[in-house]
C-alpha cells in the first residue's frame, strides 16, 4: 500500500500541525494543564493525520488484461444512477449514465474506464452540492473527460462534492487513454459519472461496490 502522489503536500501540512501541536501541549502539560486536555488535543491531532493518510491511500492492485468491448469502473464506491439520460456538452445524444458515488472511506484514484485516444478534457468551475444531489452533475464544479475506442466516443465526468473542492486529471487531448490505467484524483472522494451508448449491457445495477479498475460496468454493443 503506498500514498497517492496528490496527497503529500495535506499529509505533510497536516503532520506539521500534529508534531506542533505536540510540542505546544508538552510545554502547557509543564506550566500546568491537566494531563487528559493535553492528552485529548494532542490524541485528535495524530488521529487526524491517521484520517488524511488513509483518505490519500492508493492499493497496489494487480491490472486487469485491457478488453475492448468492456467499460471498466473508473472509481471505487458504490452505483447510485444507471438511467438513460440525454448528454448535452459533447456527445449531444442520449446515453446509458451510469455513476459510482465515493464516499470518505474509498480509494479516491480515477482510473480510465477504456481505452483509445483522448479527445476532449473540459474543466467547469462551478458549485459544491453533495454529490448524490440530481444537479451535481450539471452545476458541481466537475471535469469531463473523452476517448474514441476507435468504435465509439466514451464520455466520462470527474464531480466534485460538498466536501471534495479538488479534481485532479492528468488526460491530455491527444495522448492515448490505457484501459485501468490511473488517469485522475478527486481528493476527499464525490462521483464518476459515465456515458455509454444505448444499447450498452449494463452489468450493474443500483446499490452494487465496484472497485476501480477492476469491476466491469458494462459491454458495448459492437
Amino acid at each position: 500500500m503506498k500514498l497517492a502522489k496528490e496527497g503529500c503536500s495535506i499529509i505533510l501540512y497536516t503532520l506539521a500541525a500534529a508534531v506542533l501541536v505536540t510540542a505546544a501541549m508538552s510545554y502547557e502539560l509543564r506550566l500546568g494543564m491537566p494531563g487528559w486536555v493535553g492528552g485529548v488535543i494532542i490524541a485528535v491531532f495524530w488521529a487526524l493525520l491517521l484520517c488524511v493518510m488513509l483518505f490519500f491511500r492508493e492499493p497496489t492492485r494487480r491490472r486487469r488484461q485491457p478488453d475492448p468491448d468492456l467499460v471498466i469502473s473508473s472509481a471505487d464506491g458504490k452505483v447510485v444512477v444507471v438511467e438513460e439520460v440525454y448528454e448535452g456538452e459533447y456527445l449531444k445524444c442520449r446515453c446509458i449514465q451510469v455513476s459510482v458515488f465515493m464516499s470518505l472511506t474509498n480509494v479516491h484514484a480515477n482510473w480510465y474506464p477504456v481505452g483509445g485516444r483522448v479527445i476532449y478534457r473540459n474543466k467547469h468551475e462551478g458549485r459544491f452540492f453533495v454529490a448524490w444531489h440530481p444537479k451535481s452533475s450539471e452545476e458541481n464544479e466537475r471535469t469531463t473527460t473523452v476517448v474514441d475506442t476507435g468504435h465509439e466516443h466514451i464520455l466520462f465526468r470527474q464531480i466534485a462534492g460538498l466536501v471534495a473542492r479538488r479534481i485532479v486529471n492528468y488526460a491530455e487531448v491527444g495522448h492515448e487513454a490505457v484501459q485501468t490505467e490511473k488517469y485522475g484524483f478527486i481528493k476527499f472522494g464525490s462521483r464518476i459519472d459515465i456515458f455509454l451508448p444505448l444499447g450498452s449491457e449494463v452489468l450493474v445495477r443500483l446499490g452494487d461496490k465496484v472497485v476501480g479498475g477492476q469491476t466491469p460496468l458494462a459491454r458495448l454493443k459492437r
